[in-house]
């Protein structure tokens, strides 16, 4: 097979690992701060039930997850969901997964945050929802952006886990491409890949903590 064509496969399946990348941060960000908000509800049901879900989510592989989601209607339920279900499969089990690691990023955040800003809010006439929103979040994002650039960074490698539901990202294509010429150089062309697109997104993610910086000169 010639560079050139092995490339191009390569790059088909980049593009399905920047798809699973994309997704997911777009699903998990956002629910992750519901997820930290119920984890830290008054209402006990509630925050115990966002606590199991955080335990769980994160302490079983993402993988049995992935499994779990793609196999599970059919054997547990006898409900056969098609082909098209693999890709909502691994969409749904990677936004449940990494929203329960950024949910106990964002409580770490929210709870750093001194008492007395609430309190000044409130005598500002700030609404709960409006003090969280315009004061605490923002704050919020600055202090945890490390942690959660370091989760994002491992979500670059961790898409290759959807070659288990048969998904052509790029881990799959190097293996398939490595079995039928019998050769290492697509995994160390897909390596050196994957560490390319780890230097982008840590590059992207250096930026914004950089325009984020409320000290910087």
């Amino acid at each position: 097979m010639e560079l050139s064509v092995m490339l191009g496969l390569l790059g088909q399946g980049l593009v399905m690992s920047i798809e699973i990348f994309a997704r997911t941060l777009l699903g998990s960000l956002p629910l992750g701060v519901f997820i930290a908000l119920a984890r830290m509800s008054r209402f006990a049901p509630l925050a115990w039930l966002a606590r199991i879900y955080i335990s769980f989510m994160r302490g079983t592989p993402l993988m049995l997850q992935l499994m779990a989601l793609m196999f599970g209607p059919y054997y547990l339920f006898g409900i056969s969901l098609g082909t098209s279900w693999k890709m909502w499969a691994c969409g749904i089990g990677f936004i449940l997964n990494y929203a329960a690691y950024f949910a106990e990023i964002y409580r770490s955040g929210i709870q750093s945050i001194p008492r007395g800003q609430w309190e000044a809010a409130e005598i500002l006439g700030y609404s709960k929802s409006q003090t969280f929103r315009y004061i605490i979040l923002p704050q919020v994002f600055k202090r945890v952006l490390p942690a959660m650039g370091n989760e994002i960074i491992t979500l670059v490698k961790d898409t290759s886990l959807a070659f288990v539901l048969g998904i052509m990202e790029m881990f799959t294509q190097a293996k398939a491409i490595a079995a039928s010429q019998v050769s290492m150089l697509p995994y160390v062309i897909a390596a050196a890949i994957y560490w390319g697109f780890s230097i982008v997104v840590e590059y992207i993610l250096h930026r914004v903590e950089k325009k984020m910086d409320y000290y910087h000169d």
